[in-house]
Parts: C-alpha cells; structure tokens; sequence
C-alpha cells in the first residue's frame, strides 16, 4: 500500500517465448475454460499457490513473448511465480521444430507457434475428470461450485479472483453437497489424492481419455494423443483427415490436438 493507503502497482515482467509464439490464441483457450474464482477473463488471470503464500497473475500479450503483472502476498514468491506461469504458457516449446513438423501437412492448418496450456497436475486431472462426458461451460460450473467448497480463499480478492484451486487432499475431504454429481464421479475424484499421475488409469472411472489430457498437460507429453476426444474427431473431420493421418505428426502430435481443437 502506498501512504494515501492505494495499492501499488503489481509490477511486470516480460516471459519471453521462443518464436513463433501465438499468445493471442493460447489466452483465449485459457479464457474459454477459466473456472470462475480461480480465474478471470479480458484480461485473463489466475491464482497461483505458492511457497510463501499465493499470488494473481495477469497476463496479456507483449512483443517477443507475455507480459505478466504479478500480485503476490510475499515478493519471495515471484521466481516460483514466474517458472510456474513460464510452464502454464509452454513458452520453452521447440516452436520451430514444431512448427516444421506440422506445417508440412497443409490440412492440418496448423497455426506456427501455438502452445499447450500446462499447469498443476492435480488440478488438470480434476477439471479432465469434470469435463467427461459434458461440456466445458458444464464443466466450469462444476469446477466453480467445487472452489467455493473445497478452495482456499485469498487473503485478499484481486477483483473476481478470490480463492485458489483446491488441493486434492481438500476435494476428497469435501462433502457430498460440494460435488453436484454422480457418486461414482464423486468417488474418481477423491480418489485422486496421492496417485501418481502417470497411472490415473488405474483408478477407478479414469480411463484413456483422461489420462492422455494428463500426459499432454500436465506430464509436457508432447506427442500425447487423444484419438477419443470428440473435439479431436470433428477437426479431423472438418479438416478432411483420418485418425491415420496423425502417424505422421509424431513427436509432436500433442500440438496437432491443439491444432484440430482450434479447428
């Protein structure tokens, strides 16, 4: 705070990508699942759990990469902050690798320098788990009636930013009433506290599909593939391609996912 009692600007710092870097794209993703409480849109921000407390990042596009204004509850935080947000935007991506790969199938219309969204895995694999079988807006409900039961609030809100992403450990201790779902998904859900992200399957209502969005999340698994995805399946049908075809994107079919949802 400022002696006329104003809060000072959360400073800024400059993420930079690796080019080509389509940030204006990879926002709107974020925007079009952002859970409200966790998250905001225009511009969008997000809570951020940290060593020495948490923090609200706000992120808009800048030339050479993101601009990040970070608002932390302690200063400490902000390399943790920036490595985190550095992960959550893939901006260390071999783009032009990447974009090599995929740009020699024109079909694709792979758009150079798009990225995969990151972030905690448990988080991922509680709003993959929400998303099964019902839409994102759908999911996004879930995934706020959650945060307001089982989230930590802030110390202090950044506007309609208010609380942090429940740990897993809170959503298996959650009751009943914070779920508004079947009792099995309730049960898959709980049952995500200390298992190992690399064998969700072997849990109980989590199948290929999850873990796969897993793998390309979370695990930075960049040739992952998600042959069951249903957005995955109308690109590949709007473009005029076959499940076949993705044999050929490899090592990074992960980024032709993102391609066919953008599709």
């Amino acid at each position: 705070m400022s002696a006329r009692g104003e809060t000072a600007p959360a400073p800024t710092h400059l993420l930079p990508a690796r080019a080509p870097f389509a940030g204006a794209e990879l926002l709107a993703f974020l925007e079009r699942r952002a859970v409200p409480g966790v998250e905001d849109v225009a511009p969008y921000r997000r809570a951020l759990r940290l060593a020495h407390g948490a923090g609200v990042a706000t992120l808009t596009p800048a030339p050479g990469g993101i601009a990040a204004a970070l608002d932390l509850d302690d200063p400490r935080d902000t390399g943790e902050a920036l490595a985190h947000l550095t992960a959550l935007l893939d901006l260390d991506a071999p783009a032009p690798e990447i974009a090599a790969a995929l740009g020699a199938d024109p079909r694709l219309r792979f758009i150079p320098g798009l990225r995969v969204p990151g972030g905690d895995g448990y988080e991922i694999a509680t709003r993959a788990i929400l998303t099964q079988q019902i839409s994102v807006k759908a999911a996004r409900t879930h995934a706020a009636r959650l945060v307001a039961a089982a989230g930590e609030p802030l110390a202090r809100a950044r506007g309609a930013v208010t609380h942090l992403f429940p740990t897993a450990e809170a959503i298996a201790a959650a009751p009943d009433a914070a779920f508004a779902l079947p009792a099995r998904r309730r049960a898959t859900l709980r049952s995500l506290a200390g298992a190992p992200l690399a064998t969700l399957t072997d849990l109980p209502g989590v199948g290929p599909w999850t873990q796969a969005y897993v793998d390309l999340r979370a695990r930075r698994d960049r040739d992952a593939w998600l042959p069951t995805d249903l957005g995955v399946r109308h690109g590949l049908a709007r473009l005029g391609l076959h499940e076949r075809d993705a044999e050929r994107w490899h090592p990074y079919r992960g980024y032709a996912v993102m391609a066919l949802w953008h599709a």
